[in-house]
């Protein structure tokens, strides 16, 4: 069996980076940011009614960008292999988490479908009632959203820790996906801890939105286009000095 290489796996890993970023995108900003009203359970409710279609196509999106994530997640655990093993399967792991809490997270938005579907037991809510059970399952999906992302958070920590302590990629990138990393895990602490969260919600959002749109759309790219080309990722660490290896080397020599 052909052994995938360190380009293929960047290769895979960049497109598969770039799918997910529009496709989320879609989901996020042209079907939920689109079709809920926050507070407004009626309207919220009339929005995704009248609009199954598109809202059936964000879910569609997601699905898709849990697997493109699982995908991701093996690509890069075999570009950075021969790097640090041990470290590539963590960050590997964290984010096979992220995307599981994110899975768990979505079925409350298939929940919304099903409170749709005119079932006739349903009829056992007043309508104002079904409103606020969607609007329910419509938060529910975005508390799950945002755990999952203190998951994702440490998977760009983790990552960008490992490029910043190897040449497998440039420095920059690798203190963008740091500061990326943290602004998700403090925007989830933050929503956890704070009261008057609401009040500062613009701020963590720019503070998210910044370095992971810069970072992670570079990191895509150079993955896509220059990642395992040249210098090999095990460079980093076959030219380091080991004093352990060093000295078995001398005693071979005088052998």
């Amino acid at each position: 069996m052909q052994t995938l290489t360190e380009r293929s796996a960047a290769r895979v890993a960049g497109l598969a980076y770039l799918t997910v970023a529009a496709l989320a995108m879609f989901a996020n900003f042209a079907v939920l940011e689109n079709l809920i009203e926050p507070g407004d359970a009626t309207a919220t409710a009339a929005n995704i009614t009248g609009s199954e279609g598109l809202f059936r196509a964000g879910l569609a999106s997601f699905l898709v960008v849990i697997a493109l994530d699982v995908i991701l997640a093996w690509a890069l655990y075999v570009y950075f292999r021969p790097v640090n093993r041990h470290l590539s399967s963590l960050i590997a792991a964290f984010r096979l988490v992220f995307a599981t809490i994110f899975g768990v997270a979505l079925i409350n938005l298939f929940s919304v479908l099903h409170l749709m579907s005119g079932a006739s037991y349903l009829t056992a809510f007043e309508g104002g009632q079904l409103d606020a059970q969607m609007m329910l399952a419509v938060d529910g999906f975005n508390y799950g959203w945002l755990i999952s992302l203190a998951f994702f958070g440490i998977h760009l920590l983790l990552l960008g820790y490992l490029i910043l302590k190897s040449r497998a990629a440039p420095k920059l990138l690798g203190i963008l996906l740091v500061l990326a990393g943290a602004a998700y895990v403090t925007d989830t602490l933050a929503n956890a801890l704070l009261t008057n969260y609401a009040d500062y919600e613009t701020v963590f959002l720019l503070m998210v939105a910044v370095p992971s749109v810069i970072g992670e759309l570079a990191f895509a790219l150079w993955l896509l286009l220059r990642g395992g080309k040249g210098q090999k990722a095990e460079a980093s660490i076959a030219t380091t000095p080991h004093p352990v290896s060093d000295a078995l080397s001398g005693v071979s020599a005088d052998a």
